[in-house]
């Protein structure tokens, strides 16, 4: 067996139309189909989907830091500093609070979604890793 690609990633949520609002709103995830019997809402960025919130009711417990699970999803958003800069505005408006992170061959913001799933917004910024994929495994705070 041989995985080909990722093909799509499904997030857990308490309420379907606020993660319909901050993924398909806020951070402008096209939104392609929903399937109401299951509480899903599908966002596609070209395949037939990519994402998808599945909803698990009001009541459900937040995501544990010290827990097992998905630590956050991340999304490209573009090839230089100013859209990075450019989306840390627009998510500060809207009162989300952001993290910047320098990861050599990538810049990014970091933030958490209306239920606390980490998500991450990046630009690339060096194709280092192809000669070197250690060079992923870096971090260093950002000012933006």
């Amino acid at each position: 067996m041989r995985i080909q690609a990722l093909g799509h990633v499904v997030l857990k949520v308490r309420n379907r139309e606020k993660a319909e609002a901050f993924y398909g709103g806020l951070l402008g995830l096209p939104i392609v189909a929903r399937f109401d019997r299951m509480g899903m809402t599908f966002f596609s960025l070209g395949n037939h989907h990519d994402f998808a919130v599945a909803a698990v009711g009001d009541d459900a417990p937040g995501p544990v830091r010290e827990g097992v699970g998905l630590a956050h999803v991340a999304f490209k958003i573009g090839d230089d500093v100013a859209t990075l800069k450019s989306a840390k505005a627009e998510l500060e408006a809207a009162g989300v609070s952001t993290v910047a992170a320098d990861h050599g061959v990538s810049k990014s913001l970091y933030f958490s979604d209306p239920d606390g799933n980490r998500v991450e917004l990046y630009v690339d910024q060096s194709d280092s890793w192809r000669r070197d994929p250690q060079t992923v495994a870096a971090y260093q705070p950002l000012e933006l």
